[in-house]
């Protein structure tokens, strides 16, 4: 601990922290992919990507051709569906799912009107592209919905009272739903942020391993281990470089994108957002080095980096919920540092909760952090001391 007081040892951290930003200064190509992350990248996930069901293409088979079935096929409407035309015959729905011309087929059949009008029971068939999961369920249940409310009206209509069911003077079942910290449920404010945690991932991972593999390809790694520092004194800047930019495009993304653009609230501290980034950053950019020490160009870095990350987004709960992944992979979600990262990050800045709430959260990090940082400089000395 005699550095903590050694001016000659801090001078040399500071002066090489100096040389660092300078060197990525001097890199064009990774300085403009960086600032097209923080920005370019971060408003292109909030503002294209959304998991609500919009404009599914939809096409009419009606063999009825009654005012029951124009009524429920004018029900299916936009944002959710769009109409597609009407076909003849069956042969021609299909064809369209199969050319993707067409996302869901709702076929009503003959005596459909006429059912309806006598009380019996009868059905409509909706054919649904579900290629994609994720817009085939959720065309799905909108369908189900539709046809489900239109049924209760006909029923209710059938036996004598208001086709209003809101007017409907009987025993009914009040669902209240109360939506927390997103009440309009903006798909925009949930992929803003979260794109934004997973581009600090990328180069909290990228450009510290970037930093030290230059210098082995360039032999200057050579000159700074017969220079009087320490392998801590060459490490210890990479990181420190690497936090104050990353830093810096946290705070472009956020509030130079994700605040003006699309309104993202802020209930949180700021302060604690960006201590939890810093402490996040820091044990990302650990196991940075750590891959530089393993790889022996930009190539082997950045492949090792794809080879960290992806898992680690995975069992991160962006994107399945923990709920729904097999045992063995919710264990493995508590040895990913992203999980505690984003979950904090959306703690702060959507529900702004503060640390009485979040430390366990902190020292998961934290203690990921440590066990990293200790392999790292194991590793580093082996190598480099």
């Amino acid at each position: 601990m005699i550095f903590l007081f050694d001016r000659i040892w801090w001078s040399r951290l500071q002066a090489m922290i100096w040389k660092e930003l300078l060197q990525l200064l001097r890199d064009p190509v990774l300085l403009v992919f960086v600032l097209y992350a923080f920005s370019a990248d971060i408003y292109n996930a909030a503002s294209g990507v959304s998991f609500q069901l919009n404009n599914a293409a939809l096409v009419l088979f009606d063999l009825d051709r009654s005012a029951a079935s124009r009524e429920l096929a004018g029900r299916f409407m936009p944002p959710e569906f769009r109409w597609a035309g009407a076909i003849d015959h069956a042969k021609q729905g299909q064809q369209l799912l199969d050319d993707g011309k067409a996302m869901a087929v709702l076929d009503i059949p003959p005596g459909f009107g006429a059912a309806l009008t006598r009380g019996d029971n009868t059905s409509v068939q909706l054919q649904i592209d579900a290629s994609n999961s994720v817009l085939g369920f959720l065309a799905a249940v909108d369908a189900t919905q539709i046809v489900a409310r239109y049924g209760l009206e006909q029923a209710a209509g059938n036996l004598g009272f208001s086709s209003d069911l809101s007017a409907l003077d009987a025993p009914v079942i009040n669902n209240n739903s109360r939506v927390w910290f997103n009440p309009n449920q903006n798909d925009a404010w949930f992929m803003g942020i979260s794109e934004l945690l997973n581009v600090v991932t990328l180069f909290s991972m990228l450009l510290p391993a970037a930093a030290m593999v230059r210098e082995k390809e360039r032999g200057t790694i050579e000159q700074l281990l017969v220079s009087p520092l320490s392998p801590l004194q060459i490490m210890i800047p990479k990181i420190v470089a690497m936090v104050a930019v990353l830093l810096g495009g946290t705070a472009l993304g956020l509030f130079g994108i994700l605040v003006p653009i699309f309104s993202i609230p802020v209930s949180g501290s700021l302060l604690l957002f960006f201590a939890l980034t810093t402490l996040y950053v820091s044990t990302l950019a650990g196991i940075g080095i750590w891959i530089a020490t393993l790889t022996n160009n930009m190539a082997q870095a950045g492949m090792m980096v794809i080879l960290i990350l992806a898992p680690m987004m995975f069992l991160s709960g962006a994107w399945t919920p923990p709920e729904a992944m097999p045992t063995l992979m919710r264990w493995g979600m508590y040895v990913s540092p992203l999980y505690y990262y984003i979950n904090a990050s959306y703690g702060i800045l959507m529900k702004g909760a503060g640390i009485s709430i979040l430390w366990p959260l902190f020292s998961g990090i934290l203690v990921i952090g440590c066990i990293v940082s200790g392999a790292t400089i194991l590793r580093f000395k082996k190598q480099f001391g």
